[in-house]
């Protein structure tokens, strides 16, 4: 499966990232509205195990299992071997997968979502710790596949939605750029 190797890889992209972060680089603040780092941190741990328990199970139960956690950086290491183990399992492709209340979808999809999920967050990372961010451009190109399919529209986004209002972004924006912008994120954010 092409999309497990592209979500393996914006996985390890955030590792690299992450090295060497401090519990003091926890408090930074991110593009994500009201969540600095270490916040940004928990909420990838519960996408993880999420995903993992629906990779394993077809369902997972909780998706808010890093709000707890009392080490997020470790936390996300351990969340990370976790979904890729379960990912890898023999038979996944096959599998069916209910993801937050969005419903159940197959494996490419659900993959299709966690690839979004990981490049969104690792240009946040990236942003919040003043670090250069390039994912290769065949990741972005496929995690657009499904960026170009949600829905638009005010009443899909903003507050308490998964995605804010569309960003603008020019006509020669790169895809990463516009990517962003179609999830909400404006390109030229920078810590203040």
């Amino acid at each position: 499966m092409q999309l497990r190797e592209f979500d393996f890889r914006a996985l390890d992209i955030l590792d690299t990232l992450l090295d060497g972060v401090t519990a003091e680089d926890l408090a930074r603040p991110t593009p994500c509205a009201g969540w600095d780092l270490g916040d940004l941190l928990r909420h990838q741990i519960s996408e993880n195990h999420g995903f993992a328990a629906a990779a394993r199970d077809g369902v997972a139960t909780d998706w808010d299992t890093g709000n707890a956690h009392p080490d997020p950086i470790a936390g996300y290491a351990s969340s990370v071997a976790e979904v890729k183990a379960a990912f890898a399992e023999d038979g996944v492709a096959e599998r069916k997968m209910a993801i937050h209340d969005f419903g159940t979808f197959d494996a490419e999809m659900a993959l299709s979502m966690h690839l979004v999920d990981q490049l969104a967050h690792g240009w946040d990372i990236a942003r919040a710790l003043g670090l250069p961010y390039a994912p290769d451009e065949d990741l972005v190109a496929a995690a657009m596949k499904l960026v170009e399919l949600i829905p638009a529209g005010a009443e899909n986004r903003g507050d308490g939605q998964s995605f804010g209002l569309v960003v603008e972004t020019g006509a020669d924006a790169s895809t990463l750029d516009r990517m962003l912008g179609l999830l909400g994120r404006d390109p030229a954010w920078r810590v203040s």
